[in-house]
């Protein structure tokens, strides 16, 4: 039999090798201040990250080939590398992973999504509300917005649009599918912001705000954004309703529709009775962990092993969940060459070449450009991933040395992050998925983002510092 070769796309090697070699070759021209340990790293980091964006393979693969090249360079050598993979939040973050897996495949997930319906789907702008809850009460213990979009949220929506006679192939988007589309594509997005556990990038940013001497727990982060997004979760499905109004304005049968769905499930299995409590034990226990002295990530640990006891998965479940081990790879890689940067001074030079040339402008107008800066840059990126490991910590440490207070700058920039994607039909996973469903035309997706962002960034940008104000974090 032929042996196949895997599919590599060497184009996409061009730039990340080009850019990171003018770098790397420009040692002698380097700053005064930045040592050549700095940057042959930044060398390879910038290389890394362009590799993330351009995707000739996987951002694991990426981030792999990026790390072998900082031990086979002598950036660091083998045995402390290694420590790269005992991250506790890319295992946290992976073991969350799994425990979604145990939500969608017992059918809780889908179960309670049903349940929403069936409790506020006698009008559009009620399932839009209900659509929205789905994604909240899953999303702590999802951390693939993705996952959360495509696996449990998108095929509700489709049933349900499709139920009213809203289809892409007919041209009847409008009457229900395109309004509730682009809803939850939204929904999707205040949700992650909202728990540290909801979208892997949280963990990367919590990570690098670590190496600032940061440190954002799952309860803080929720404390922190929980007022901001909050507000935004009530409002945005009133405003796009306003702003792209479905032409299906009642919906007396969703609520048949759901119960008829709900009678085809049965009763609720013991799986899914059993997943239910772990998943609410596991939130708990997220909650207090910073009270009662547990490690979140020990938490994650010991949700998994309740479900492998139980029989609720099986290893083999956890051997198969390809998205969480691609997570533990690429996370611990890109925490690991950040962390050099700073530990070989890179980013301290740089925070404060920045902060001096800016002398003379208040850390408030400091951290507005920042985040203004860091939300529509992300038109470039296609990732948020790689969006978040390139900027997120040299913003913070320049906000810092401006004077920035450092934990609310961190969850500013942070919530940010989360939010950025409100810009293009590329810009994360759920908007390939949701954009690419045909609902919502593109150009509507580009204005109605728009505007949207501008409303993210008033409402984060002056309600979150008012509320970390409120609640003591500066």
């Amino acid at each position: 039999m032929e042996n196949m070769l895997e599919k590599v796309k060497f184009k996409g090697f061009i730039w990340p090798i080009v850019i990171g070699l003018i770098i790397w070759f420009t040692t002698g021209i380097r700053p005064s201040g930045v040592s050549v340990q700095a940057w042959h790293m930044l060398a390879l980091f910038v290389g890394t990250i362009i590799g993330c964006i351009t995707q000739p393979l996987s951002i694991a693969g990426v981030t792999l080939i990026g790390f072998t090249l900082t031990v086979g360079l002598g950036l660091s050598d083998m045995k402390t590398g290694l420590t790269a993979f005992s991250n506790s939040a890319a295992w946290l973050i992976a073991m969350a992973f799994m425990l979604s897996r145990g939500v969608i495949k017992t059918g809780l997930g889908r179960r309670i999504a049903l349940y929403f319906v069936r409790m506020f789907g006698k009008r559009t702008l009620g399932l839009a509300y209900s659509i929205m809850g789905i994604d909240l009460v899953t999303s702590p213990a999802i951390p693939s917005n993705t996952a959360r979009a495509g696996g449990v949220v998108y095929p509700i929506i489709e049933s349900l649009a499709r139920t009213f006679g809203s289809k892409t192939e007919d041209g009847t988007q409008r009457k229900m599918g395109a309004y509730l589309v682009f809803t939850e594509f939204h929904a999707n997005l205040l949700t992650s912001a909202l728990f540290l556990t909801a979208m892997a990038p949280n963990l990367v940013t919590a990570q690098l705000a670590s190496t600032l001497k940061v440190n954002l727990t799952w309860m803080g982060w929720l404390e922190a954004a929980s007022v901001p997004i909050l507000i935004c979760l009530a409002v945005v499905p009133w405003i796009i309703y306003k702003m792209y109004p479905p032409e299906i304005k009642e919906t007396p049968n969703a609520k048949d529709w759901a119960n008829k769905e709900l009678a085809e499930m049965g009763k609720m299995k013991l799986s899914e009775k059993i997943m239910g409590s772990v998943f609410i034990l596991t939130l708990v226990l997220w909650m207090l962990s910073s009270i009662i002295g547990m490690d979140a990530t020990f938490v994650a640990f010991l949700a998994i092993s309740i479900l492998l006891i139980t029989g609720v998965l099986s290893v083999n479940d956890l051997v198969t969940e390809k998205g969480a081990w691609t997570v533990l790879i690429w996370l611990s890689i890109l925490v690991f060459m950040a962390g050099k940067l700073t530990e070989f001074g890179f980013i301290t030079w740089m925070s404060k070449s920045i902060a001096s040339g800016l002398h003379g402008v208040s850390w408030a107008v400091m951290l507005a450009i920042l985040a203004i800066v860091l939300f529509y840059s992300h038109y470039l990126f296609a990732s948020a991933t790689a969006h978040v490991s390139a900027m997120y910590g040299p913003f913070l440490a320049v906000a810092i040395s401006a004077g920035a207070p450092a934990q609310m700058s961190a969850m500013l920039l942070a919530m940010i992050t989360a939010v950025m994607a409100s810009t293009t039909h590329y810009a994360n996973g759920p908007a390939s998925i949701l954009a690419g469903s045909g609902y919502v035309k593109q150009n509507d997706w580009w204005k109605m983002n728009f505007v949207l962002g501008i409303f993210y960034l008033l409402v984060i940008g002056i309600v979150g510092p008012l509320w970390m104000k409120v609640i003591g974090l500066w």
